[in-house]
Parts: C-alpha cells; structure tokens; sequence
C-alpha cells in the first residue's frame, strides 16, 4: 500500500521519490535552522525577517535543484521564469551576502543528493563563525572619531592640544577652524584616532581643562565624521 502511494507521488525523475524529496526538504530546513542560529549569535545586530529567510532558503533552492533535475527544458524554462522577477534590495553588509551563498550552498548540496556534504559543511563553517567571533579576529583596535572643541580667542589653536594628544597617544589632523560668538571664540574640528585601551574621560577632562571648560563634542558616529 506504501509503495502504491509513494509511487504515484513519484516526480518524472529517474531517481527521485516522495520520501527522497521530504529527506531533502527536511535536512535542507534543519541547515538552514542552523545558520541562521549561527548568524544570530555571531552578529551584534540582525534582522528578524533575515534570520527567517536564511531558514527557508536552503529549501527552496533543494526543491528547484529536485525539480530541475538532469532536464535541459526545465532549467531554461526555470531561467525564464526568473528573469522576468525584479530584486530590488540596498546593498547589504558583507557578512550578510556570505551566510546567504553559505544557505544557497547548503540547499544545493541537499538537492543533489549529498546530504553528508551538506551537514558537513555545514557544521564546519558555523564551528569557524564561532571560532572567529571568539578570537574577534579582524576587529579595530583604534577607531576614528570627531572630536569638536570651542577654545577662546586669546588660545592659539595651532598647538593648543598638542600635549594632551600626545599623552594620552591619540594621532590627530585638524580638519577646520571656524570662528563663533562674533569671533570670540574658535570652533576646532579634529580627525582623532583613539586606541580601545584609552580612557575617553580622562582625555576628554584633560580637553575640557585646557579650553576654560567651554564646550567639547566627540562623535561616534565615523559616517557624519566623513564628512569632514
């Protein structure tokens, strides 16, 4: 009665069963659980709709390789269908389109039938995800940041800071000088590059004495300090 059933639902394949093709769905949805698990635990910040797309990815792209099989006609009437689709989507980070070719990679050995390819993988490369975000390799030990500060008129601006910059070991570049309160006083931009181990307070204390304690702004922000 089973292979009654089975064998009806078989798709037009040499090789391709029912339960052939749940195994595939099946495995394919397990993977991509596990990406994107991975991808949540290895990323500061994700997107929900992300995470729930890495899922199903792999599942789809399986059943379009199941589909497609070894016949010709099917792939180039399958390419069709999708040349006429519009993706329209802001470039994304770059670790984002890496773990999108991890799941399609895993929905494509699930398709082909390698299964223990695919888990293994699979499992390797979340294990190396991990292992990366463990040993923060490649992170900044320095950042660039904006740093503005109003001095007085009767300081010379040119070397006002040099001292506390070099104590607390902080490469500089004076971008723009600009002069505010009908000309009583200067409004300092610097290009500040501030290692992780230094104390921002201190620095910005030892700033704030040396300018009468008028006003400072460190931006954290590199895009609007691009700007300058």
């Amino acid at each position: 009665m089973i292979d009654t059933i089975l064998t009806s639902m078989q798709v037009n394949s040499d090789n391709l069963t029912f339960v052939h093709a749940l195994l595939t769905i099946l495995i394919s949805f397990a993977l991509g659980a596990i990406i994107s698990f991975t991808y949540m635990k290895t990323q500061p910040m994700y997107n929900q709709s992300f995470t729930l797309t890495m899922i199903v990815l792999p599942a789809i792209i399986a059943v379009i390789i199941l589909l497609i099989g070894s016949n010709i006609a099917r792939a180039f009437s399958l390419a069709g269908a999708f040349s006429i689709i519009r993706f329209r989507s802001a470039p994304g980070d770059p670790k984002d389109i890496a773990f999108v070719l991890f799941t399609m990679a895993a929905g494509l050995a699930c398709g082909v039938g390698s299964f223990g390819y695919a888990v293994l993988f699979t499992v390797a490369l979340c294990l190396l995800m991990f292992f990366l975000k463990t040993i923060k390799f490649g992170a900044k030990k320095s950042s660039q940041r904006l740093l503005k500060v109003t001095i007085p008129e009767n300081l010379g601006y040119e070397e006002a800071f040099d001292e506390i910059f070099n104590k607390f070991g902080i490469a500089y570049e004076l971008r723009k000088v600009k002069t505010t309160e009908l000309g009583s006083l200067y409004e300092l931009v610097y290009m500040v590059t501030i290692d992780h181990l230094t104390n921002q307070k201190d620095f910005l204390d030892a700033i704030r004495c040396r300018n009468g304690n008028l006003d400072i702004t460190l931006t954290m922000n590199p895009t609007e300090a691009a700007q300058y």
